[in-house]
């Protein structure tokens, strides 16, 4: 996976910073409160050393991990691209445009939940900023400190832990709704799920196999069943008018394709309504609508 450099301001325009801070919008916080965390230099968040002492007070509960320049990153989504290979300094000042930004995709993702800002320097000042309510538990400017953590362990004490089940299926859900950009991507994840293996996690229902999350970049590949809730869902859709037989969809056979698919989107394939297989897209939706030449999509799977 390639790292996504974010080492100066300008880094907040990147496509991938900008889609990640717009998507945000589509995740809801879980639990009775959120705890709002520093980033680390170490990917995923949880491999930090900081990382894991805060987890042995906040386990349990909704995390909220504040960086520049993505904004917020819930705890279940720290594996997943570009949030878990992306290279920026976590010290120094904030600029007015990162504490605008930041706090906004933060204050828009925390809506009415109560928050324990657990943070110092540039994140302290994003969260007195927009998150005034907040209850602050670091005093002496070191997240890690036992006093801080101390102050962090009382301040949770009056809140109820979520159990694991309940903690992966939102997990699940979130990172489809992100991959997806709809909410209705809830319905790739059924509530009498399974998941099967050890890193990349086939996603089951009963015998079926839905899609696969994948350990190294932390989304979803299709397979015909998922292809078929997210034809019904009504997004990343291509539409073709023959009997395809071949792994290669060129765009010259594509009739039409949902128009907000990007390169490297999971796709579903379409013919007179019925499902007929799913890939990768190399295009977006509008050039293999009107191209005339080159790969639109690479077939993973499909109905012979």
């Amino acid at each position: 996976m390639i790292k996504v450099l974010c080492t100066t301001e300008t880094s907040l325009n990147r496509p991938e910073a900008r889609r990640w801070r717009e998507r945000m919008k589509l995740l809801e916080p879980q639990g009775d409160v959120v705890v709002v965390l520093p980033c680390s230099m170490r990917k995923p968040y949880s491999a930090s050393k900081s990382h894991r002492i805060f987890t042995q007070a906040t386990k349990g509960v909704q995390e909220a991990i504040l960086t520049s320049p993505f904004g917020v990153c819930p705890r279940e989504m720290e594996q997943t691209y570009p949030i878990q290979s992306y290279d920026v300094s976590t010290v120094g000042d904030w600029s007015r445009e990162e504490i605008k930004l930041t706090g906004e995709c933060l204050q828009e993702y925390v809506g009415d939940h109560e928050v324990i800002a657990h943070v110092a320097h540039g994140y302290l000042t994003v969260c007195q900023e927009y998150l005034p309510d907040a209850t602050f538990t670091c005093k002496d400017g070191r997240t890690i400190s036992p006093e801080s953590m101390a102050n962090l362990r009382i301040a949770l004490k009056e809140y109820n832990r979520m159990k694991s089940h309940t903690r992966q299926l939102h997990m699940l859900r979130s990172v489809a709704r992100y991959q997806f950009n709809t909410t209705a991507a809830d319905q790739l994840v059924p509530d009498d799920y399974q998941l099967r293996g050890r890193f990349d996690r086939r996603l089951m229902q009963g015998d079926e196999q839905i899609a696969v999350l994948h350990h190294d970049y932390g989304l979803y590949s299709l397979n015909i069943k998922g292809g078929v809730i997210l034809n019904n869902i009504g997004v990343n859709w291509v539409e073709i008018d023959f009997e395809m037989k071949t792994n290669t969809l060129f765009a010259p056979g594509v009739v039409d394709a949902y128009p907000n698919i990007i390169p490297k989107d999971e796709v579903v394939i379409i013919r007179k309504g019925e499902v007929v297989g799913v890939g990768k897209a190399v295009m977006s939706g509008n050039e293999m609508k009107n191209g005339e030449k080159g790969v639109a999509v690479r077939v993973r799977h499909r109905l012979n």
